[in-house]
């Protein structure tokens, strides 16, 4: 099968990703083979192909917002047949015994691994998953559609319940990417008052589009405090522009596995009045399918731009720049 690995991590514009032909993967009694049938292409890929992230598998095939079709399914998987249409997402395994995933925080499991980063992913043909991992996916949706839901969803949907945005609050949201204009809509339906600070122009009429109440540049103040923010761009810098813009006892809840450093904080403007920082770390499978309920009950606007397998590289160098409006899905 055609695939590509992460052989030589180093910025983008190296093209640090390999295209190999390479034996299609076998699978173990628990797991499923999948056909690939598109792969989102998610920051976190960038930061696996740039080594922001270290290396936790020599040549690994990225990729974890992965829509396929069941192939073939282990002795033991009674889940999911051939022919199923599945979801592979970013959490590939817990060690289920730990305190973390015995209180329900499997997302902090420290044994955890992770489609993409500890086992290959879905920048190729086929791939093999952990069936107790799997996702069922909701109905009204192209494959093309549901891969972004697959971690861009999924996070931006737990970064907006760490938030704890009141009911009918106002939220802001730094960035506007693939995550983010998911994060979005899913505020909306809640009836939230979105406000939206990013320095693509694009990004902005996107958000403009899908009803935010106002848009305006990355470093600017909202016309209007806010009650919590979500920051989905991984600067660092932007963390005392987005707590200042906080009502007193707002959260900011900074949805992204990677951030640039971030400056000193003056307590009293920062801080003072019970303003919080929150961190998301990956998800829980319960985040995945609550999420993945909600969008099949509110049909949501995901905007994509699709690049053929032979061309990841150009989407990783396109989402580095900023070129990408919404989310990029690669298509075997």
């Amino acid at each position: 099968m055609t695939a590509w690995q992460a052989r030589n991590p180093g910025t983008i514009r190296t093209h640090p990703l390999v295209e190999v032909r390479t034996l299609r993967p076998t699978i173990g009694a628990g797991e499923i083979l999948v056909r690939v049938l598109a792969c989102g292409v998610c920051r976190t890929d960038l930061h696996v192909a740039e080594g922001d992230l270290p290396v936790h598998r020599v040549c690994v095939i990225p990729g974890h917002e992965i829509v396929g079709v069941v192939e073939e399914v282990g002795s033991s998987v009674e889940s999911f047949a051939p022919g199923d249409r599945v979801g592979i997402p970013w959490l590939h395994s817990t060690c289920g015994r730990c305190r973390y995933c015995l209180r329900g925080a499997e997302n902090l499991c420290p044994h955890s691994t992770y489609t993409g980063w500890d086992v290959d992913g879905g920048y190729a043909e086929y791939v093999c998953a952990s069936a107790e991992f799997a996702l069922s996916l909701p109905s009204g949706y192209s494959d093309v559609e549901l891969a972004p839901l697959l971690c861009a969803g999924i996070i931006g949907f737990r970064a907006l319940n760490r938030a704890s945005l009141p009911e009918d609050g106002r939220l802001g949201i730094y960035g506007f990417g693939g995550s983010a204009h998911i994060a979005a809509q899913v505020a909306l339906a809640r009836g939230a008052e979105v406000h939206v600070m990013t320095r693509s122009k694009s990004a902005r009429a996107l958000a403009t589009s899908l009803g935010a109440t106002s848009v305006q540049g990355a470093y600017d103040r909202p016309p209007t405090v806010l009650d919590s923010s979500l920051l989905f761009a991984p600067v660092g810098d932007l963390v005392p522009t987005a707590l200042e813009a906080l009502d007193r006892g707002g959260i900011l809840s900074i949805a992204g596995i990677h951030l640039s450093d971030v400056p000193s904080l003056n307590y009293q403007r920062h801080l003072f009045y019970e303003r919080e920082i929150r961190s998301v770390t990956a998800n829980t499978r319960r985040d995945a399918v609550e999420f993945l309920e909600f969008a099949g009950r509110h049909h949501l606007d995901i905007s994509t731009v699709t690049y053929p397998l032979d061309q990841a590289n150009r989407a990783l160098v396109d989402l580095a720049a900023d070129r990408t409006i919404g989310a990029a899905v690669l298509v075997p």
